[in-house]
């Protein structure tokens, strides 16, 4: 009867020690991820409920109470609504416009066959390896042209913007669809075909629902990466009705402002988040959707 007692916690130990090699530090790694990914979140937002908004002041959790003074302060001293409307058109513009053309492109990259085809896809790909900040100097000297032509294409303008973002987007999404669009059977074109359907109505009622993971990650991508871009905008957005988030939000914090309106800036954080938490809750079932899902039924 001893030794069953003396038995029972090794017994328990090694199951426990077991457990933990083969699974249980999965859960300390999870847990370690979790925490250093929920850290800034909520820093930023102690800082945008902290009435005295200073990043000295600033403390993981609120000493001097709760106020939402930052949120009024973000709304009356500067022109946060404007600058939330800006990117909200210029990322939606460049991530349906990219979305669409990489679509067309990929589609004609994958299905057809034409001369210089090969030579247009590795184009494609040695232009993607050069980011398309190297190039800045000559794409200012290019919209300073533009501006003085068409001012409603240049500096300042949210058309210009989106032409140019288009321009970093379309090479690495056409890419992306053209594998995607190469898994898809060609039995389906020639049904179609077959039965009648030209191009234009093969890709838009056959392949574009197909496809529609891929273009809902691609969509959120691009949309991503347009509304937390700076670089490119700071430097061709200089009109402060213009600016959008990443240029507006920055001059919150530039220079000797950074204390002082660090609350401020918190609160304008929280609130730029939401368009990208919206758009990955709408597009999420079809980025989680099957492939080709109800696409071929006996």
């Amino acid at each position: 009867m001893s030794t069953a007692t003396v038995r029972g916690p090794v017994a328990n130990r090694n199951t426990r020690g077991r457990w933990f090699v083969r699974v249980g530090w999965r859960h300390l790694v999870a847990l370690l991820a979790l925490v250093f990914s929920l850290f800034p979140i909520l820093f930023v937002f102690s800082a945008a409920l902290n009435p005295l908004g200073t990043l000295n002041s600033t403390d993981l959790v609120p000493t001097d109470g709760v106020s939402f003074a930052n949120f009024g302060k973000l709304f009356a001293d500067t022109a946060f609504g404007r600058w939330f409307l800006n990117s909200l058109l210029i990322a939606g513009l460049a991530a349906a416009a990219s979305v669409f053309l990489s679509a067309l492109a990929a589609y004609a990259f994958s299905r057809m066959r034409f001369r210089g085809r090969r030579v247009g896809l590795l184009s494609l790909l040695l232009i993607q390896m050069f980011p398309q900040f190297l190039a800045i100097v000559a794409i200012f000297l290019i919209f300073t042209t533009v501006t003085g032509l068409w001012p409603t294409l240049g500096f300042n303008t949210p058309w210009g913007l989106v032409l140019l973002y288009l321009g970093g987007a379309l090479g690495v999404n056409t890419w992306l669809m053209k594998g995607f669009f190469d898994t898809l059977p060609r039995e389906l074109d020639e049904s179609a075909t077959m039965d009648g359907a030209t191009h234009a109505q093969v890709f838009f009622r056959i392949m574009l629902p197909l496809v529609a993971p891929i273009l809902a990650v691609t969509g959120l991508l691009v949309f991503i990466g347009t509304i937390n871009e700076f670089l490119i905008a700071n430097v061709f957005l200089t009109n402060p009705e213009s600016k959008t988030l990443a240029v507006g939000m920055y001059g919150l914090i530039a220079g000797d402002q950074r204390d002082n309106n660090f609350g401020v800036f918190a609160a304008g954080t929280l609130l730029t988040a939401v368009p990208t938490v919206l758009v990955f809750q709408v597009l999420q079932r079809y980025i989680v959707s099957g492939l080709t899902a109800g696409a071929v039924k006996g």
